[in-house]
């Protein structure tokens, strides 16, 4: 479960967002959402559905294992900046400005944002998210039409190619259940397949009706209320971060996504309450203990994944943000989970000499 959620966005929105956790929710896979009207008019079933329902694997494990539950919460409250997705950024001499993190999701209580925010964001001047190219799809299907590789194979291959018989069955299987004919597909890299079936059919319905993410939302108010916007990153530049993990790594996370079934909805909803209550710093050690208990491993594949999606770009990000936070009055709003950690954004920023601390 843990490589699903780490390989798609969160996004996807990534894209896919995001992120998977929600990491589902780290990035904007533009185009693999422009593909979900085409696979929704397979599948009205799932399009038709609004409530996303799912329960928090939290509780579960706080009842069924404290000891585990216990060591998770000393785990997580050793991360720097674990506590917190609202901050004010601080240098002598210029405007305050302000830093959210997200998730990629157009959850109506994500989109709510915590005390202070709206308020904040309405005297910025300047708003920055991961990428502009959210509000404007054209603009991301040239970049991404420029190179086709980062999200087709295009050396005549297929996923099938990747997989064994067995294999090529079971997903079949997992992806007709979904409404996705495999031959549709079957050029699609793995993670972009994966950004089809890793959100809850709620989340998926929303954003197939045009209903924007946060960081989307902020990024078109921005425009509309004549704010200057900018972009810490390009898509092509978020997607050859995904393209670069090795194509097993995105199979065997597809294959085990497909398996989910539901409890896609129970992480989805774990996620989104472990952000509402500012807990972010227990998102990853909790899904690594989950996914310890699906998949053991050697923790090499985590560890790759956590230095290509999550740390370096948490270096990029911080380095294109500072001379625009250097000007003052800016509302930069990233994946939550770009904040904790000692090589998060929040603690990059501070070694530029910026004064960041939390807000409620």
């Amino acid at each position: 479960m843990n490589r699903l959620l780490r390989s798609t966005r969160l996004s996807i929105a990534d894209r896919l967002g995001d992120n998977i956790l929600s990491l589902i929710a780290t990035l904007h896979v533009l185009f693999a959402l422009s593909l979900i009207a085409i696979l929704f008019s397979l599948s009205p079933a799932h399009a038709a559905e609004d409530a996303c329902g799912g329960k928090n694997l939290i509780a579960a494990m706080r009842a069924s294992d404290p000891v585990r539950f216990a060591a998770l919460e000393k785990e997580a409250a050793a991360v720097p900046n674990g506590k917190g997705t609202f901050w004010k950024i601080e240098k002598d001499g210029i405007a305050p400005s302000y830093l959210l993190g997200t998730m990629h999701v157009t959850d109506p209580r994500v989109l709510a944002m915590p005390k202070g925010a709206s308020e904040a964001y309405e005297t910025a001047t300047t708003v920055v998210v991961e990428s502009d190219e959210i509000v404007n799809d054209r603009k991301a299907a040239a970049a991404l039409l420029m190179q086709p590789g980062l999200t087709m194979f295009t050396d005549g291959k297929s996923i099938k190619d990747f997989l064994k018989p067995e294999e090529t069955e079971k997903l079949a299987a997992g992806l007709k259940q979904r409404g996705i004919p495999l031959t549709l597909v079957a050029k699609m890299k793995p993670w972009m397949i994966a950004s089809f079936v890793a959100l809850p059919a709620c989340e998926m319905s929303r954003k197939a009706a045009g209903a924007s993410f946060l960081d989307k939302k902020l990024a078109e108010d921005a425009l509309k209320q004549g704010k200057t916007l900018k972009g810490l990153e390009t898509l092509v530049e978020q997607l050859t971060a995904m393209d670069a993990l090795p194509v097993k790594f995105h199979l065997d996370a597809l294959i085990e996504t497909l398996a989910l079934g539901d409890t896609v909805a129970d992480v989805m909803e774990t996620t989104t309450e472990l952000y509402l209550s500012e807990d972010i710093g227990m998102i990853l050690p909790l899904m690594k203990v989950v996914s310890d208990e699906k998949s053991p491993s050697d923790g090499t594949d985590y560890a790759d994944f956590e230095q290509r999606i999550v740390i370096d770009r948490n270096r990029t990000m911080a380095t294109r943000a500072k001379p625009i936070l250097d000007g003052g009055g800016v509302f930069m709003a990233v994946g939550a989970l770009h904040l904790p950690g000692d090589e998060g954004v929040i603690e990059l920023l501070r070694k530029d000499g910026f004064k960041i601390t939390a807000i409620n």
